[in-house]
């Protein structure tokens, strides 16, 4: 009798081990793994986010040298490459298969090294197209309007609930910094009363490089970024010390006429003064942001042109 028992134990025992690796039950499994690598994004993103703006406020207070403001943000983004657990593949442009015989092309660490540069430039080049009352924040809220509307599109347009799940995490983070600035913007606008420092520009651009690598489109992020990467190849020259660079990269003020005239040194702001003439810090902003606007039309048609062919 003892031995029957033990047999029917051990038959039960054995039913439930053999339930637990059912194939059905390890579809569901996965399934439950997918949706708990989301929390982690929660935790890492607002981390290199707070940590950047840690750093933008030591920035502010110890006037660090732009050597060094390149490297800073690559600290703040290490909890989330740490925490990643995304794909690191890229998609092959379709003119390109043929010559190198595959379609997809996984790059693994060498992805996450590509991460973090995005999150350098991000966060530098919003701070180097700057020292305008208005011009910080709202080349902010050019961006991360495109990036919501971008955002909108793709769920919209896709069925994939992974591809809906990255993209509307991407909203909940950039949807913060479009109310956020846009608050802010009736204090910064000309004339500002409240100066926002690196402390908001770090935080404004880590806020845009997470969204969008966590939203797995920074192809389109770096479109967007277009007139800060024109800034930023145009200011290589004095960033790295090849020529002269002030401490602030500003235009002269008349105070007589109230115009700003154009300097010698390398960026967007001066370059426009240089081009389209003496004006007023208001209308100097405001002519920026128009062309960030139109870059961003550009990302926008250059997607629609392109879409069936390139990818």
């Amino acid at each position: 009798m003892v031995l029957i028992a033990a047999a029917r134990v051990a038959s039960k025992s054995s039913s439930r081990t053999a339930r637990a690796f059912n194939p059905a039950e390890l579809s569901s499994f996965k399934e439950k793994k997918r949706q708990l690598d989301f929390p982690r994004f929660y935790n890492a993103a607002p981390t290199s986010i707070l940590f950047m703006i840690l750093l933008g406020f030591v920035d502010d207070v110890l006037d660090v040298p732009w050597r060094v403001k390149l490297l800073l943000p690559s600290f703040a983004a290490l909890p989330l490459l740490m925490a990643y657990a995304g794909h690191t593949t890229i998609v092959i442009p379709k003119p390109l298969r043929a010559y190198l015989e595959m379609e997809v092309l996984d790059l693994g660490v060498l992805y996450k090294v590509y991460m973090g540069l995005l999150a350098v430039f991000c966060t530098n080049a919003v701070n180097i197209l700057a020292g305008v009352n208005g011009l910080d924040v709202g080349q902010t809220l050019v961006i991360s309007s495109a990036i919501l509307i971008h955002n909108m599109m793709q769920i919209v347009s896709s069925s994939d609930a992974d591809y809906q799940q990255a993209h509307a995490f991407s909203i909940y983070l950039t949807q913060l910094l479009v109310g956020a600035s846009l608050g802010l913007l009736c204090y910064n606008w000309y004339p500002s009363s409240v100066f926002v420092g690196d402390t908001y520009t770090y935080f404004a651009g880590m806020t845009m490089a997470v969204a969008g690598i966590l939203g797995h489109f920074s192809e389109t992020l770096l479109l967007f970024f277009l007139a800060q990467i024109i800034n930023f190849v145009y200011s290589i020259p004095q960033l790295f010390k090849w020529v002269p660079c002030p401490r602030h990269r500003l235009p002269s003020f008349e105070p007589k006429t109230g115009l700003l005239t154009g300097s010698k040194d390398m960026n967007l702001v001066n370059l426009f003064l240089r081009w389209f003439g003496r004006c007023t810090e208001q209308q100097l902003c405001i002519r920026l942001l128009i062309f960030q606007g139109l870059c961003s039309g550009f990302c926008f048609l250059l997607r629609f042109l392109m879409a069936g062919w390139y990818k």
